[in-house]
């Protein structure tokens, strides 16, 4: 194992929070906003001289709302859809409107730059996220998002998998693994992600439409994980008349036995997604693989002065 990482990203949640952390004043010469994109590059280029990575993959959300998820639970990011009109897709995601041109942009660049891109049918970013981390048996990952539900993949073996958490922006991010997610949540340190995992189904998130058990919050899920270990374990006592779980908690599991059926795999990243990448290698390139392209689309977008930080940062990286 070396000891640089695969730097995996979340674009989604990067190019959102550019997009409403830089001014929509910075525009291209020809008057486009161009505030997700010079933000984007910009913290690209911040966490490559960070965490010094030798591998890096941009996961996109190339289904942002899988229809297995909402089967499972029809709440499941309903309030984030658009609103419709006539021969509208029925589940367009309701997206800013100067922002979609900039994820072609930042496309346009990455693919120019050679950087990997990776997506996956009928998967969220998540869930191209949890499986690339799953997979790896070689180098110490390094998953950069702002969305909490990664913090389920942090592990110690086979190579450590860590969480560079952005909730509260990138100069104050907060990288978690096993220990930093067990002290902060209260749940088991030895199983640590899968214990966040259903934290979070108990607890619920109403930024994904995910009521969670009524009754039961993020002390409570923490405290039941605590006394038993896991949530298969939490269930079991919930069915047991003679468990130490009390009759009131006892009342809450039961009553939302069949929503806790449903919610887990929802809850739960996938390790499994198809996933497919832009490059034939997640190799972090040291330099531009079309030069002459990243400087027209850098004078295109006015943007050079961010691929030129991109740039200085590959530049000090070893060869």
């Amino acid at each position: 194992m070396s000891n640089a990482p695969v730097l995996l990203l979340d674009g989604a949640s990067m190019w959102f929070r550019s997009y409403f952390g830089v001014p929509s004043s910075i525009t291209a010469p020809d008057g486009r906003p161009v505030n997700a994109l010079r933000g984007f590059l910009d913290a690209v280029a911040t966490l490559i001289t960070r965490e010094r990575p030798h591998r890096l993959v941009v996961c996109r959300d190339d289904d942002w709302r899988p229809q297995w998820r909402v089967d499972l639970v029809p709440s499941y990011k309903l309030h984030r859809v658009a609103e419709q009109h006539p021969g509208d897709d029925p589940d367009i995601e309701e997206v800013p409107d100067e922002l979609t041109p900039q994820v072609d942009m930042i496309m346009e660049i990455l693919d120019a730059f050679g950087i990997a891109t990776a997506g996956a049918p009928e998967a969220e970013a998540d869930d191209v996220l949890g499986t690339l981390a799953d997979r790896e048996r070689h180098d110490p990952v390094v998953v950069v998002s702002g969305d909490r539900d990664l913090l389920q993949v942090v592990r110690d073996e086979p190579v450590p998998v860590r969480v560079l958490y952005l909730g509260r922006g990138l100069a104050k991010a907060t990288k978690y693994g096993p220990v930093e997610v067990a002290e902060t949540y209260g749940v088991p340190l030895e199983r640590a992600g899968s214990a966040y995992a259903e934290l979070a189904l108990l607890r619920g998130d109403p930024s994904d439409g995910l009521p969670g058990v009524a009754g039961v919050g993020e002390k409570t899920a923490a405290t039941l994980l605590a006394q038993h270990g896991s949530l298969e374990q939490i269930l079991i006592a919930s069915r047991d008349p003679a468990s130490r779980l009390s009759k009131a908690h006892r009342a809450k599991l039961l009553a939302a036995a069949d929503y806790i059926v449903n919610a887990e795999p929802v809850v739960r990243v996938a390790t499994d997604a198809e996933v497919t990448m832009s490059t034939e290698t997640d190799t972090l390139p040291l330099a531009a693989v079309q030069p002459k392209k990243v400087a027209e689309l850098a004078q295109r977008y006015g943007v050079s002065s961010s691929i030129g930080r991109l740039q200085k940062a590959l530049d000090d990286l070893p060869g």
